[in-house]
């Protein structure tokens, strides 16, 4: 009964105390990530670390890639550009160029440079098979009814400006890059969006092309 006694006062002080005794035990309250910083983002995005080269040397320093293989990052959702480069980190996404780029960059770091990037306004591209844009306009308006593939354009758009934190902005990326990651998508190599992978894997490369080519246009 003593001991009985001695339990219900603990639990009775721990109550008048404000919780004490389970406080004590709950976990720590995760600590808020830093207001991104872009100017800051912008020195990461535009300065070489030591043992490598910046993300510019690629990128440009606005964030319009000139070379076709490489992504336009300027106006893209700060959300998604943070999404991706965690995942480069991580491994979820694969690439042998990307993933070491990363290594060295905390979280605050990228989230710094996915607000500098998201700051800049991307420079308008344009279609350039011209027997395709007609095919490519009604996969990326109306999707490819008999094999259920959805119109692109309920996810990112009409317009291609996608919806923030969810969806990407794909208008005026280059063609060959959105082609190339459309049949990533289709043949696994990346595997980091099941949405994607399971519209890519019902398109063939003339669809792929095409939807990729109209994309390029987009304003």
């Amino acid at each position: 009964m003593k001991l009985f006694a001695s339990y219900l006062l603990a639990a009775v002080l721990g109550t008048v105390l404000g919780g004490t005794a389970i406080a004590a035990d709950a976990p720590a309250a995760a600590a808020k990530p830093a207001k991104p910083d872009p100017a800051k983002g912008d020195t990461l995005f535009t300065t070489a670390p030591p043992n490598g080269v910046s993300c510019a040397s690629c990128h440009n320093a606005d964030g319009n890639s000139a070379v076709a293989a490489n992504p336009k990052l300027a106006q893209q959702h700060p959300e998604y550009i943070l999404k991706q480069l965690t995942e480069f980190k991580s491994g979820k996404r694969k690439s042998a160029i990307m993933q070491p780029m990363v290594a060295h960059l905390s979280e605050q770091d990228m989230r710094d440079i996915a607000w500098f990037l998201g700051s800049k306004t991307i420079k308008p591209g344009f279609a350039k098979e011209k027997d395709l844009v007609v095919l490519g306009e009604r996969i990326y308006r109306g999707g490819i009814a008999d094999r259920q593939v959805p119109a692109c354009a309920g996810c990112h758009s009409p317009t291609g400006a996608g919806i923030p934190a969810q969806y990407p902005r794909l208008g005026g990326q280059h063609a060959d890059y959105t082609e190339g990651q459309l049949k990533a998508f289709r043949d696994g190599i990346r595997a980091n969006s099941p949405q994607m992978t399971g519209v890519a894997a019902k398109m063939n490369d003339r669809e792929i092309k095409a939807v990729a080519d109209y994309i390029a246009g987009l304003r």
